[in-house]
């Protein structure tokens, strides 16, 4: 009989010792996707302080992402060799002394060098929390374990503006990186004796293939650097060119030969499973929507409404609010819905909310944006939960990480693209409306006074004393914004669409592929 009791008793203090440590993880996690949307806020504070050029500025967020988008296809590896327990620690202390590094950095070379590391070890933090989910936990907890994660991977990148605007009014910008530290030490000091006891296998570093690492490197790398410079010098203009070539080149040999490797680098064979296949095209659609909104309401709220970093994040507070009471309420029907048409309502509600954000006129604030904003946020758990379900939950151990890699991988990856093509519009379409909002001001035209907000008796009796060129001056910053205000507009109805195809994608999904799994 007191056996018995004995072996409940460790059994329900490991079961606490797993969520606690799961919970860590979930922490680092958090951590990592925040630090990129808080040093984002910052970056003219770091740049007047170590005297960073403005062309240079961009590199302290390219750097770490570029390091990121590599890491994380390579966690399914660095788990097989390390496994769970010890590569999280791994990374999480990694990503703690690079988040140091960064907040004593006194010269640009070495802010970057630090950027990298910390880049890197925040890669691998974000799909090992999803491998967690389905490698700690009985298939009953799936749902509380995925919420959790969940919560944590889109919460971040919506408070993110508002951590970093309060913290460059209250402090300085050391703290952005500073505030990693004391998470991160207690993750990596408390996780080694809360999560499970797996052995290493370090037998992998012989069988790595070297030149295959090398070749994702190289082909994610270089589609990053594609997708930065491309909207500032055209597609199709050499040097973006040549870099989506040769990340076409890198990525078509990395594949062929992972796909003959005894011992593959990522293991790409799961995405011959139609189920794992679409779940990734619809991670791809969430970041493209996910990202793509976390970065353009920024953008719109700073150039036109001229708000500074804190009202910003206070105003985006309404999608995180939202988020966090719909969680609890996606969580629950996941696990007793057809995964399918949860991901169908979800990925129509963030239709919804995009698209209605493309009507949003030249004004737009707290209120116009609150309900796109609370549409977006609800939307948002059922996007992501159950195409993570269908992703990963009918799948081996052995196959959950290098899956888990992949399929957060697209998500990243939509959100670079998504950014690239929000950027060439904004940049593309903007400098078009001014000149047609310019011609119809020139043409007397009363509605284009309107558009831009200018008065109208102003506009129809200009003061006789005031020259031409006064009133182009006063008249062009104006033309300027609303001009912005109109490609941001049609920047949302882009996102709309790719949500929509997403919405399209999940009746790829049919019953029987379902019921096979």
């Amino acid at each position: 009989m007191s056996l018995a009791i004995e072996t409940t008793s460790a059994t329900e203090q490991a079961r606490l010792a797993t969520w606690l440590g799961f919970i860590l993880m979930c922490l680092g996690m958090f951590m990592a996707i925040l630090d990129i949307q808080v040093v984002a806020t910052s970056l003219p504070a770091i740049q007047e302080a170590l005297d960073i050029s403005r062309d240079a500025m961009s590199w302290i967020q390219t750097a770490y992402l570029i390091a990121e988008i590599i890491a994380i296809p390579l966690t399914g590896w660095l788990t097989r060799t390390l496994s769970l327990r010890w590569m999280f620690v791994g990374a999480i202390a990694l990503f703690t002394v690079a988040s140091i590094g960064c907040a004593w950095s006194a010269n640009f070379a070495t802010l970057i060098s630090f950027r990298v590391c910390q880049g890197f070890a925040g890669g691998a933090l974000i799909p090992a929390v999803f491998s967690a989910v389905f490698l700690l936990f009985p298939l009953r907890l799936h749902p509380i374990a995925t919420t959790l994660a969940g919560i944590m991977a889109v919460l971040a990148p919506t408070i993110g503006p508002v951590v970093g605007g309060w913290i460059t009014e209250t402090w300085s910008w050391h703290w952005l990186f500073l505030i990693n530290v004391a998470p991160g030490l207690l993750a990596a000091a408390a996780t080694p004796f809360l999560l499970p006891q797996d052995k290493p296998n370090l037998t992998e570093l012989a069988t790595l293939d070297r030149l295959s690492l090398v070749l994702m490197a190289a082909a994610l790398a270089t589609l990053e650097l594609a997708l930065k410079q491309a909207p500032l010098e055209g597609w199709l203009s050499v040097r973006p060119a040549l870099l989506f070539v040769a990340s076409a080149v890198c990525t078509f040999v990395f594949v062929r030969r992972t796909m003959k490797a005894a011992h593959p680098v990522v293991e790409l064979t799961t995405l011959s499973a139609r189920v794992f296949a679409v779940a990734c095209a619809l991670s791809f659609c969430l970041g493209v929507g996910l990202f793509g909104s976390v970065y353009l309401m920024p953008v719109f709220l700073a150039y036109v409404r001229r708000h500074d970093a804190f009202e910003i994040g206070t105003i985006m507070l309404v999608t995180g609010i939202a988020q966090l009471l719909a969680a609890p309420v996606a969580g629950y029907l996941e696990s007793r819905l057809d995964p399918r048409k949860l991901s169908a309502f979800g990925f129509a509600l963030f239709a919804i909310g995009l698209a209605l954000s493309s009507f949003q006129s030249r004004t737009a604030d707290f209120d116009e944006m609150f309900w796109p904003q609370v549409l977006r946020g609800i939307a948002i758990m059922f996007c992501l939960l159950p195409p993570t379900r269908l992703a990963l939950g009918a799948l081996t151990s052995t196959q959950v990480p290098d899956a888990s890699g992949l399929f957060n991988l697209m998500r990243n990856l939509g959100g670079a693209i998504g950014i690239a093509l929000i950027d060439t519009i904004l940049y593309g379409r903007t400098i078009g409306h001014g000149e047609a909002l310019r011609d119809r001001l020139i043409a007397g035209d009363v509605s284009a006074a309107k558009a831009i907000g200018l008065d109208v008796q102003l506009f129809l009796h200009p003061p006789p004393d005031v020259t031409q060129a006064t009133i182009e001056a006063y008249v062009r910053p104006m033309v300027e914004r609303a001009a912005f205000a109109m490609s941001v507009n049609e920047a949302w109805m882009l996102l709309g669409v790719v949500a929509f195809a997403a919405l399209v994608l999940v009746w790829v999904l049919g019953k029987s592929s379902l019921a096979k799994r």
